[in-house]
């Protein structure tokens, strides 16, 4: 019984974390103006990391820091865009069903008049298209070159 106890003793947890391989014992310490803390808070939430520590030793050492500037509006016009594109492949499919059902279930001469007005909508919306693309390469000229030649 003796030699399970202390066999029992020398197994149980001391409790606490398991000690770091590397632990950071080093410390400094810097002062900063009230402009200087602004400027260097909008850098680091700008970097995404998560502690202003690993910041700091990132840009000493010069690691890789990585910015990313969101924009908010670009963001909105790209999620509009997408859902447009997503609408305009809904009406492909429903022209295809369309031009079926047609053929289907009219005579020939009554389908083609039907088409017929199927294909002046069609065009219409080719157009408009058209114009969507023109407006997206404008909007992409104006604002997202910018913002990119700025970055640099």
């Amino acid at each position: 019984m003796i030699k399970s106890n202390v066999m029992d003793v020398n197994k149980k947890n001391k409790g606490g974390r398991k000690p770091k391989v590397n632990p950071s014992k080093n410390r400094y310490v810097f002062r900063l103006t009230d402009e200087e803390n602004l400027k260097f808070l909008k850098l680091y939430e700008s970097s995404g990391l998560n502690s202003k520590a690993k910041f700091v030793t990132s840009i000493l050492f010069q690691k890789e820091l990585k910015v990313v500037h969101v924009d908010v509006s670009t963001m909105d016009y790209h999620t509009q865009l997408t859902k447009f594109f997503y609408q305009f492949q809904a009406i492909g499919n429903n022209y295809n069903q369309t031009v079926k059902m047609l053929y289907s279930n009219f005579t020939d001469q009554k389908a083609s008049f039907y088409l017929f007005k199927l294909e002046n909508h069609t065009k219409e919306l080719a157009i408009l298209c058209k114009q969507i693309i023109e407006l997206t390469k404008a909007f992409e000229q104006k604002y997202m070159v910018k913002n990119s030649e700025n970055d640099r």
